[in-house]
Order: C-alpha cells, then sequence, then structure tokens
C-alpha cells in the first residue's frame, strides 16, 4: 500500500491530523531496529487508499536523537507524500524543517496548524504568500477544531496526481551498488531549484527572512491559558500550582481508583465472575488438586480476576487518564522547566522529570523514552533511580489497598520513603556513573485544552499497550503461584527460606511466594501480600521491600537491551541486595518500638 508521512516538530499537533484522518483504529508499531514506535492508519484520498504514517516529531534531518533518526529514515526511504505540519505560532523554528525537507524529491503539502494559537498571540500570517515563498501548497488548519482538514485533502490529492520530475537524486541512489549517482537535474523540483543556488542558504536563516515577509506581529494582551502558561514556570506562583495540580492528580488516582474498586470492580469479580467459574468448574470436575489449581485459594480463575481486574485495573486506568490528560495540556515539559535547578543538583536536568513521572506508568517505556537524554550518563542515573525509587502504577495500586487498610500514615510514609529514596538514588548515581549533563533544552508547547478525539486515542493505545505488555506476564505468575501452592513446594521453599524471610524480615513463611512472583511482575511481589494475616509492621516492611525489589523480568530486558548486559546486572542486584537489607532494617527497628 501506498504511504503518506505526517511529518512536523514535536507538539504541532500532529496526533490531531492523524486521529481525524484516520480514525482512533490505528495501530502502533516500532522501528525496524529500535523501540521508537510510530503511528500508522489507512485513509483514502481521491479514492485511492494510502497508509497515514505519523512520523515520530523532529526538529531537523541532521538527528540528534534517536527519534529523529528514525524520522530521518522514512525520508530516505521515500513515499508518495509528505504532510508536513507547521505551528503558525512558532513559524521559523517550524519552516527549518520544513525547508529541509524540501531537498527530497517528494510531493509536499503544508498545513499552516494552531492558527487561532497565533491569532491570540497577534501573528498574523499571509498564508497565500507563504505559498509562494515555498512552491508548494499551504494550507490554513485549526486541526482540533476540523477546520482546513478538507482543503488539506483537496491539496493532497492534487499534489498526488502531479507527475513528479524526471530527475535522478544523489538521495535515490540504491546503497547495496556502493555507487555515487550523479545528479540529472529537471530543473523544476525543490531540490534542483536548492543545488541550482551558487550559495546554499542555510536553513535558519531563510527560515528567517521568510517569516519576517510573511507575517506580523501586534501588541496584543495575552489570553488567559497564555499567562497562565508562562505563570507555570515561574517560582511563584509556578511551584504552588504544580504542587495542586499533583495533588489533585495523586487524588483522582488513589481515591478515584478505590472508589471504582469498591462500587464496581469488586462487587462484580466477587459476586459475578469468580462464583461464575467457581460453580462451573466445581459442576465439571471433581475434588482435588486440578480444580483447586483453577479454583482454589489461589485459583487461576480466582486470582486473576481478584489481582488483575479488581485490584490492579482501576488504578492503571486512572493513572493513564490522569498522565494523557496532563501531557496534551502541556503542563509536563512546564514542571520540568520549574523544578530544572533543583533536579540539576540531583545530578540530572529538569526533562528527566517527565521520564520518571513515565515511570509511574511503567518502566519500560520510562526507560526507552530516557533516549531524548542528550547523554549516556543521565540515562543511566534516570532508569537507577525508576528501578529503585518509582513503584509502576499496577505495582503503587497493590499497594495503595495493601497499607490503607491498616493506617492512615502508612501510605503518606511510604510516599515519603520513596521520595527520599529517589533523591538518594539519583544523588549516588549521579556520583558514580562517569559522564557530563547537559543543559536543559526542552520544547515548550502551548498550554491547551486537550483534542477529545486525539485524548481517548491515545489512551485508547497506551491501555491496549498496558494489556499487551502486562497480561501475559501477570497471567504465568499466576499459574506459577497456583502451581506452587497446590502441589506442596511452597511449603518446601518457604522451610528454606525461612531465616530470611521470618527472622530477618519479620513476614510470615508463606510471603516467600511474593518474592518468587515479583521476578515476573512487579506488582506480583505486593498482592500475595494482601491475603496474609499481617502486622501493620510486617505490611509496611513487605511494601518497602516490594517497592526496591528487583525489576520485573521485561525492565531488566530492556535494561540490558539499552546498556549492556552489566548495568542491568549491576541494577538488578543492587536492587535486591537493598530490599532484603532495608526491610530488615526497618523490621528491626520497628520491634525495638513494639517492645
Amino acid at each position: 500500500m501506498s504511504r503518506i508521512l505526517l511529518m512536523g516538530n514535536p507538539n504541532v499537533g500532529k496526533s490531531i491530523f492523524f486521529t481525524e484522518l484516520t480514525g482512533i483504529h490505528a495501530i502502533s508499531s516500532n522501528y525496524a531496529g529500535s523501540t521508537v514506535s510510530f503511528m500508522e492508519g489507512s485513509f483514502t484520498v481521491g479514492g485511492k487508499e494510502y497508509t497515514l504514517i505519523d512520523v515520530p516529531g523532529t526538529y531537523s534531518l541532521t538527528p540528534s536523537s534517536e527519534a529523529e533518526a528514525v524520522a530521518t529514515s522514512f525520508m530516505e526511504s521515500g513515499a508518495q507524500a509528505i504532510i508536513c505540519v507547521l505551528d503558525a505560532s512558532n513559524l521559523e523554528r517550524n519552516l527549518c524543517l520544513g525547508l529541509e525537507l524540501q531537498q527530497y524529491n517528494i510531493p509536499l503539502v503544508y498545513a499552516l496548524n494552531l492558527l487561532d494559537v497565533a491569532d491570540r498571540h497577534g501573528i498574523t500570517i499571509n498564508t497565500k504568500l507563504l505559498e509562494q515563498e515555498l512552491d508548494a501548497p499551504v494550507v490554513p488548519t485549526v486541526a482540533a477544531k476540523r477546520q482546513g482538514l478538507d482543503e488539506l485533502i483537496t491539496k493532497l490529492e492534487m499534489v498526488l496526481n502531479t507527475p513528479k520530475t524526471d530527475c535522478i537524486h544523489p538521495t535515490e541512489a540504491k546503497p547495496e551498488t556502493n555507487q555515487e549517482i550523479e545528479h540529472i537535474s529537471c530543473g523544476n523540483c525543490s531540490l534542483c531549484r536548492f543545488n541550482s543556488q551558487k550559495e546554499p542558504v542555510d536553513a535558519w536563516v531563510k527560515a528567517k527572512e521568510i517569516v519576517r515577509r510573511v507575517s506580523n506581529k501586534n501588541d496584543i494582551r495575552l489570553s488567559f491559558m497564555d499567562r497562565l502558561g508562562e505563570a507555570m514556570m515561574k517560582p511563584m506562583p509556578g511551584i504552588p500550582i504544580a504542587f495542586l495540580v499533583m495533588a489533585i492528580a495523586i487524588g483522582v488516582v488513589i481515591g478515584g481508583g478505590r472508589g471504582l474498586r469498591a462500587l464496581f470492580f469488586l462487587p462484580l469479580v466477587n459476586g459475578v465472575i469468580v462464583p461464575f467459574f467457581r460453580n462451573l468448574f466445581t459442576a465439571l470436575l471433581p475434588e482435588g488438586m486440578f480444580l483447586n489449581i483453577l479454583v482454589g485459594e489461589f485459583g487461576i480463575f480466582v486470582i486473576s480476576f481478584e489481582w488483575i481486574l479488581a485490584l490492579i485495573f482501576p488504578y492503571v486506568l486512572l493513572f493513564y487518564i490522569v498522565f494523557t490528560f496532563l501531557e496534551d495540556t502541556g503542563f509536563l515539559p512546564r514542571i520540568s522547566v520549574l523544578f530544572d535547578n533543583i533536579m540539576r543538583k540531583l545530578g540530572v536536568q529538569g526533562g528527566s522529570l517527565i521520564h520518571m513521572l513515565m515511570g509511574y506508568g511503567c518502566a519500560v517505556p520510562a526507560i526507552i523514552g530516557s533516549r531524548a537524554a542528550t547523554s549516556r550518563k543521565e540515562r543511566i542515573v534516570i532508569s537507577a533511580a525508576i528501578c529503585f525509587a518509582v513503584p509502576c502504577i499496577s505495582q503503587s495500586g497493590a499497594l495503595i489497598v495493601l497499607l490503607a487498610g491498616y493506617a492512615w500514615w502508612m501510605l503518606p510514609a511510604m510516599i515519603l520513603f520513596s521520595l527520599l529514596l529517589f533523591v538518594a538514588v539519583t544523588l549516588i548515581a549521579g556520583k558514580l556513573v562517569k559522564g557530563t549533563i547537559d543543559p536543559l533544552v526542552i520544547e515548550i508547547p502551548n498550554l491547551l485544552i486537550p483534542n477529545p478525539k486525539s485524548f481517548v486515542r491515545k489512551l485508547i493505545t497506551r491501555m491496549k499497550h498496558f494489556l499487551k505488555d502486562a497480561e501475559v506476564p501477570m497471567m504465568i505468575a499466576i499459574i506459577i503461584a497456583a502451581l506452587l501452592s497446590e502441589s506442596g513446594l511452597l511449603n518446601i521453599i518457604a522451610v528454606y527460606a525461612q531465616p530470611l524471610v521470618t527472622y530477618w524480615l519479620g513476614l510470615p513463611a508463606e510471603a516467600v511466594i511474593a518474592l518468587i512472583l515479583g521476578i515476573v511482575r512487579r506488582e506480583m511481589s505486593v498482592a500475595p501480600l494482601l491475603v496474609l494475616d499481617l502486622t501493620a509492621l510486617q505490611a509496611f516492611v513487605g511494601g518497602v521491600v516490594s517497592l526496591l525489589y528487583l525489576p520485573c523480568l521485561s525492565v531488566f530486558a530492556i535494561l540490558a537491551k539499552e546498556f549492556k548486559i552489566k548495568i542491568a546486572l549491576t541494577i538488578t542486584l543492587s536492587t535486591i541486595v537493598m530490599a532484603l537489607f532495608v526491610g530488615g532494617l526497618i523490621n528491626r527497628i520497628g520491634q525495638l518500638f513494639i517492645a
């Protein structure tokens, strides 16, 4: 199927174009040879079906990160056409990429987006003149309101039906031939015009000249959203606003998750689903080990619903709703700038905050996302902090349920412990890992209300990824739990692990299953503790061990892939030793107070 590339700088509204043109039913894929993802979906232009690829946002075709390298690879592999999305409120910066795209013999249509934001800033742009300067169709759009999309498709059909030039470009040479191909000029395409210049003009210089000719800026009072966006990057009132937003976000995830769990998921699981399967298998199978494996205390058709659906899913759903909302509004880059000085004292730049907050969803995409960092040292420090001190949302949900049932102070105490641990790990890793930390360079998008369709598409995609990535490992852990319990192996292992689990950590012998299952999935180091009759001290110790305990297999795999096996083993072994040492230390100190 023929493909069309959707390209542009980050935060120019490409995802809204993609949603409107293809619908929310799209496929997320990893680019060959990397874990950088892109979206693709089908849409029709002029009665012909095309594949639209939402290329990762890039500032230049001279890549400085893996995501930008993927964007460049798409360009070099060719396409039938390119839709280049330009941010009208930051036209000069966007035109640099737009001009670079002209060096390829691929039909171009420019979508001049965010005109409503430009108007708010007092910026007016002569679209017809810009079209003449770029020598390609320019369509004024406000994608969030579907303005200009029909004209964009019409212009796209026009350039697709325009015969391509017959010139040969060096970029079209087949690499396997190892032969340089001379450029044969047609005189008409953008690359030929570019090469015909006696002295090639720097893209930044040319972009600046074009913007000077086609745009005009009037003094205008900024809107409330613009003034709020600027205020959020100043210590006052930025810091109070940031803490208020994060407090509301935590309240929605924790309070809302507990409410959803109590009002809907627990009654559904315990009142409908589990009784249904228990009655079904009891009627079909005789009593014995096989029946217990299916619907016993650790039965597959019991704890799979109790742990995955009733325990974890409500918190995962609400976390991704909140995180996606904050991401789409432009809040996250602002707190990165706001707390950059503080983060620098810890040995990383403020932009690392975004990856660490992402780690509360899942450590794997957070570690992959750290590729945006400009130094290897910063990536390792970020990854270590996530593995030691940032529980994924599934694990957080399980910890909330575990600790909330004992005393009001236990959950805040665990959060405080996690923050202190985060500071300590970041400082230590920053000292141990050699290298430098570059200054913060981050895109600050306009503060906007998220587009509903784009928001829903992103939320659905993230939930699909969670179910795809988490369901299989969790089911494996549940099957292991059922087999260990019913075969008697759990009791045998508990005897050998007694000195560590019972005497040092102060936990019941059966808690050894949490250490076994935690290897598969992080939340599974907490879930088995919920069925044990624990004291408050035991619950807190179990929570601390779970927080620090070895990253799950998928995290270990991504660490090994990103930083090689030595770094992965160092982080993994360090978390295990720290978890068992700190957990036992807290138990000993707690026993002194109890005594």
